[in-house]
């Protein structure tokens, strides 16, 4: 890709995940500016670091950060790595900082949050969503601990392309990644994409908090591990229920995976320890509905959710 064809890519929401994968953008020669807040003075000052197991300790001490939308360049991306909690709050943002026909990507857990998002953005933009396969968490502003993996997903929502042209989109979005050394590929149906990394999300994110656990201990003990497997199955009959089966494998190979990582402690487990608000909606109650109006019930499911919300209030 030349340098007259490479796009201008914004990031909204420079944490974890938008720190990460920025990163990885930027040091493969891209354009990249990132939207902050509360870390637009850490950033500025000191760059973005990322100490990753896999790729070692990453330093772009130069980054092109904003702190006023208004002032921000137009892109032609937008990667919004910030909690579905504040999605609809970004909305103006994105309008904002989007060139005329800017794809805008999800990098977001849970379901429907694109439905929450679709009817605040001008109707020229595309919208797609991201599903981040990585073990990642942010130690402090501008620094990013990443432990494993780092695969990445994108299929199209919706805007002005037809179904064959949002592939496409989805394909080229996919292809920033690729050349920035990340695992990642087009899906055709995110819908489908969406309830298979729910089945990690819901079982682990959840327990994490209700359990004091990381992934590691979780797996390690013979009634936790259970209960992982019996959500997991849950997930499963829902998606099919919702008219998304997935493979039936996934569940063996999503604690086969799980076995081989490293002790980790997913997004809601820090939420929860600093006080922020936990992505319940998104990633439990959305779920939980779309199966109750396919006739699909999901207990246990339900009960984690019920347990969690009793601790958010």
């Amino acid at each position: 890709m030349s340098k007259q064809q490479q796009p201008r890519i914004g990031i909204i929401g420079t944490g974890a995940i938008g720190g990460f994968y920025g990163l990885m953008l930027a040091r493969a020669g891209f354009d990249v500016h990132f939207l902050l807040r509360s870390e637009y003075e850490a950033v500025k000052g000191n760059g973005l670091r990322v100490n990753s197991t896999e790729h070692g300790t990453l330093h772009l001490p130069q980054v092109n950060a904003w702190h006023d939308p208004a002032a921000m360049p137009k892109c032609d991306w937008l990667f919004v790595g910030t909690k579905t909690t504040s999605t609809n709050d970004l909305a103006p943002v994105i309008n904002q900082v989007a060139a005329p026909g800017a794809k805008v990507v999800l990098l977001q857990n849970g379901l429907a949050v694109e439905e929450q998002l679709r009817p605040l953005l001008a109707d020229s933009l595309h919208l797609l969503g991201g599903l981040c396969f990585i073990c990642v968490h942010r130690s402090a502003p501008g620094v990013v601990e990443h432990q494993a993996q780092g695969a990445i997903s994108l299929g199209y929502h919706s805007g002005p392309a037809t179904s064959d042209e949002g592939y496409m989109l989805a394909q080229h979005g996919a292809e920033l990644f690729k050349l920035a050394g990340l695992d990642s590929r087009a899906a055709r149906k995110l819908q489908q994409a969406r309830w298979q990394k729910l089945v990690w999300n819901i079982p682990y994110n959840g327990l994490s908090v209700l359990l004091n656990s990381s992934t590691e201990q979780l797996m390690g003990n013979l009634h936790s591990r259970e209960l992982v497997t019996e959500l997991m199955d849950e997930v499963m009959a829902a998606a099919a229920a919702c008219g998304y089966p997935l493979p039936e494998n996934i569940v063996q190979m999503m604690l086969k995976s799980t076995d081989g990582m490293p002790a980790y402690l997913p997004s809601m487990y820090h939420d929860f320890k600093l006080k922020r608000p936990m992505e319940l909606q998104a990633i439990y109650q959305a779920p939980l509905e779309a199966a109750q109006a396919a006739g699909c019930a999901m207990p246990k499911t339900k009960m984690l959710w019920q347990a969690l919300a009793y601790l958010s209030a």
